[in-house]
Formats: structure tokens, C-alpha cells, sequence
């Protein structure tokens, strides 16, 4: 590297949280897509599932939960 010149300005050297940055957001968007395609499988799941109970001619389709 050259020394600069006294009426240039040399650029500092970035601090390894700028760098971060980005991976950091890229993991948050990445987060957010997985969970909303968790979400998204199963509403679709759920929906089939509604389908194939109704397709079957069946007239109680209601899901029942188990008493805890």
C-alpha cells in the first residue's frame, strides 16, 4: 500500500460489525421465510385434510381435540 498523500484522505479500515450486518439481516430474512412457510404447510395440510373428509361424503368434518 502507498502512503497518501497530504491532501488525500486515506479510508479507514471498517469495523467487523459492518460486515455482520448483512449476514445478520440475511438470517432474520431467512427466519422469517421458514416460518411462514412452516405456517403456510400447515394451513395447506389442514385444508386437505378438510377436503378428503368432505370429499368422502362424511358430514362431520370438525377436527376434535383431546381432552388434556
Amino acid at each position: 500500500m502507498s502512503k497518501p498523500e497530504p491532501g488525500e484522505r486515506s479510508q479507514p479500515n471498517r469495523p467487523p460489525a459492518d460486515n455482520r450486518r448483512g449476514a445478520i439481516a440475511g438470517l432474520i430474512i431467512a427466519a422469517v421465510i421458514l416460518g411462514v412457510g412452516l405456517w403456510l404447510a400447515r394451513d395447506l395440510t389442514a385444508a386437505s385434510k378438510m377436503q378428503d373428509c368432505l370429499m368422502s361424503g362424511r358430514s362431520n368434518c370438525n377436527v376434535i381435540e383431546p381432552a388434556r
